[in-house]
């Protein structure tokens, strides 16, 4: 893709491949805002601020290296479209949802994210993340907190986790984070992804669904298919209807292969998007 890196932003100069409402709104991340003129990002301890122009979309940002990384710009996502376009169910998808991305997040916020995420809508998703923050994270100069530490977390107890708005989900955060260090997260990276799978089912608050968002959005393996409601109306709409959504991936794992990620996350943000 072509794009142009300088000390303070990026100019991405193809909008095929780079929208950043549908990079942002497709379910994949929480750490953004939107306003009028602008999108925000502020995974981890990093800001940027992505303005559209002309030709493209600017990222101002004081770390450019980690967001040409974040956003995986040296990815050529024309060439994964066009490899997935042989399959007619998504050619209107990969059409929709032409510029999205998928991102290259940090594992612990994306294990601890995706745990809140479980039977959750993406508004009180980012507002539980945003009071975890709140209350935990170093300020910066861009007024936004940073992700807190695995260390500050790891001191909250089960009332923390519910007031700031996590439910039953409070009792999982707790024990994860004594079953896991970010250390351990990174080691895991070694295994093939089925057993990797297995690891991270082992941990509380992750079933099979969330374990394999954690693998396409923090570990990158695209050998996978979470499987939502989304994708579950979508499987039943087009295939020979299935109650079971572990079937469900891997039926649609053995289809797609390698592309199983890319193709999932075109057919949820088009799915999800027609229905609402």
């Amino acid at each position: 893709m072509n794009y142009i890196k300088t000390k303070d932003h990026i100019d991405v100069l193809d909008k095929n491949e780079f929208n950043i409402e549908h990079i942002l709104e497709c379910g994949q991340v929480f750490c953004f805002d939107k306003t009028p003129e602008k999108y925000i990002v502020f995974p981890s301890d990093k800001y940027a601020e992505i303005v559209e122009t002309e030709k493209g979309y600017r990222i101002n940002t004081n770390d450019v290296d980690y967001f040409e990384n974040w956003f995986a710009l040296d990815e050529d996502y024309g060439s994964i479209k066009s490899k997935l376009s042989f399959y007619d169910i998504l050619k209107k998808p990969i059409e929709f949802g032409y510029g999205i991305r998928i991102l290259r997040q940090d594992l612990f916020e994306t294990l601890i994210s995706f745990i809140i995420s479980a039977n959750n809508n993406i508004k009180r998703i980012k507002l539980i993340l945003n009071n975890i923050r709140e209350a935990l994270g170093e300020s910066s100069n861009f007024g936004k907190r940073s992700f807190p530490s695995f260390e500050r977390l790891k001191t909250c107890d089960v009332t923390f986790f519910k007031n700031v708005g996590a439910g039953y989900r409070a009792d999982y955060l707790v024990k994860v984070l004594n079953q896991i260090t970010p250390e351990k997260l990174e080691e895991y990276k070694s295994l093939p992804t089925n057993q990797l799978r297995a690891k991270l089912i082992e941990l509380s608050g992750v079933g099979p669904k969330v374990a394999d968002c954690i693998l396409l959005f923090g570990y990158n393996r695209f050998d996978v298919f979470p499987v939502d409601t989304w994708i579950h109306q979508m499987y039943n709409k087009y295939f020979t209807p299935l109650e079971d959504r572990e079937i469900i991936a891997k039926k649609l794992v053995e289809m797609f292969g390698n592309m199983s990620g890319y193709a999932q996350q075109y057919l949820f943000y088009f799915q999800r998007s027609i229905k609402e």
